[in-house]
């Protein structure tokens, strides 16, 4: 065996929360080894999140030409649009390979030692990776999540996970998904812009069950303009001779014929495969259990991210990370955000910040709750896409703002005014008195905030 490596942090996992960990720590001067047994950025870089969005916006460019193929109102045409997947697959990775090679540069330039290879936990100071043993004084782990799988749908062949469905070699004829969730619809819809059919199965009675019903209802009347069959209440029973089987409440058997099934039912800590259990953690459901500092129940062994549970988003690792190197470095640090925002990169997109109404009624909260439609916003009118709304919810007492909701044409980009709104401690009067830009869709923040206050100017 070679020499041990000693090290003050030892972080398994390259994914947002890992990378950001290490980038930090190097700043703060703490010797720091990654290990990484894939490549670097994780799923959110390499499976995840950036190359789902290059194939969403591949989609919506080619479904855009191809409404110009016809009369359009905008007096633009153009004649017979064709799709290279393939090449719009190369410009994807091209993206990806950036981004990666940028965070490679980023964690050498702090002078981070990665080790590429699968970790394999001895004890909670000590790592083996293909031979090699690393000490350390600290270890954190950030080794986010895998796709749930279903044993009536064991991947392989025509079953595919959603990073198949990010590298295809070509379009299906019949996409079925399996799960109306973010993931699911964010992919079917990207499918059926590209030209493929597409049919969801989702066992409960709605899609995106997490959100609520009039946040997601422009969502549903997309999916039905674009010609996506719901197939809501089904539980999957397997696929044979090209078909998907599923049955509903009351018995009644469906099945599909597709020549692809794509199984987007969420995911899942990833806490196997790397020998955790012989730290005998204290674990939090599937996900290891953490404190307001993201250390675990031994001392020095911190998780990060996915692995420590919901909300499983990469921004949230990211800020986890950062956090951890700070601790590590002695400065005093407590994750405690007021909100993280959770975005759908659906069409449309929705977002949501801090409490629902549902959610701050629960709570006892007496509030406002006031929405303004994008329907009154002239940048949406301009930009062709006029449903959804911004909706806010403020105490009644004293209008102290506790959530924002959207739905619309790229509200994604309204997700950190929400938050910021949120951790600043802003009121109804703050909002509405700020003067915002137009035509912008930001003014629909502000005539959200208005119109709780009982003076909306546009409606």
């Amino acid at each position: 065996m070679d020499q041990t490596i000693e090290t003050t942090l030892l972080i398994i996992g390259g994914g947002p929360g890992g990378y950001v960990a290490a980038i930090r720590a190097g700043q703060l001067g703490i010797p720091t080894v990654l290990v990484e047994g894939q490549a670097l950025g994780g799923t959110c870089l390499n499976i995840g999140c950036i190359p789902s969005k290059a194939l969403i916006h591949v989609a919506e460019q080619f479904h855009q030409t191809a409404r110009y193929s016809g009369e359009s109102e905008l007096g633009i045409s153009v004649s017979s649009p064709r799709l290279d997947i393939g090449r719009s697959v190369a410009w994807k990775d091209g993206i990806v390979d950036r981004l990666t090679t940028g965070v490679a540069a980023l964690l050498k330039k702090h002078g981070v030692k990665v080790i590429h290879g699968w970790a394999k936990i001895l004890d909670g100071k000590q790592v083996e990776v293909d031979g090699q043993r690393i000490r350390c004084e600290h270890l954190l782990l950030a080794t986010g999540s895998n796709s749930v799988t279903l044993p009536m749908l064991p991947l392989g062949g025509p079953i595919i996970s959603s990073t198949e469905a990010l590298a295809p070699k070509a379009l299906p004829k019949h996409l079925v998904v399996v799960g109306g969730g973010y993931i699911g619809l964010e992919l079917g819809i990207a499918y059926r812009k590209l030209g493929a059919q597409v049919s969801v199965v989702e066992a409960r009675e709605r899609i995106l069950p997490t959100y609520d019903s009039e946040l997601t209802a422009p969502v549903a009347e997309s999916l039905k303009k674009l010609g996506i069959a719901l197939h809501l209440g089904h539980s999957v029973e397997g696929y044979a001779d090209g078909c998907l089987l599923a049955r509903d409440g009351q018995g009644a058997q469906l099945s599909l014929q597709a020549d692809q099934v794509l199984v987007a039912v969420g995911r899942r800590p990833r806490t196997q495969g790397f020998n955790l259990e012989c730290l005998d953690l204290k674990m939090n459901g599937a996900a290891i259990a953490i404190d307001p500092r993201c250390q675990t129940s031994m001392r020095n062994v911190w998780a990060i991210g996915d692995v420590a549970g919901e909300p499983m988003l990469a921004h949230r690792a990211m800020a986890q990370g950062e956090m951890v190197a700070e601790i590590i470095a002695g400065k005093t640090r407590r994750f405690e955000p007021t909100a993280i925002a959770a975005v759908c990169f659906t069409d449309p997109e929705v977002v949501v910040v801090g409490q629902t109404p549902e959610q701050a009624s629960q709570q006892g909260l007496d509030c406002i709750v006031a929405q303004f439609p994008f329907a009154a916003n002239g940048r949406a009118m301009s930009l062709e896409s006029k449903s959804g709304f911004v909706r806010v919810v403020a105490r009644r007492d004293n209008h102290l703002i506790v959530g924002w909701q959207a739905v619309g044409v790229a509200v994604s980009e309204l997700s950190t005014a929400f938050a910021q709104s949120l951790e600043m401690g802003a009121r109804l009067e703050d909002v509405a008195g700020t003067i915002h830009a137009h035509p912008t869709l930001g003014e629909a923040v502000q005539e959200a905030a208005l119109r709780a206050l009982g003076h909306a100017l546009h409606i």
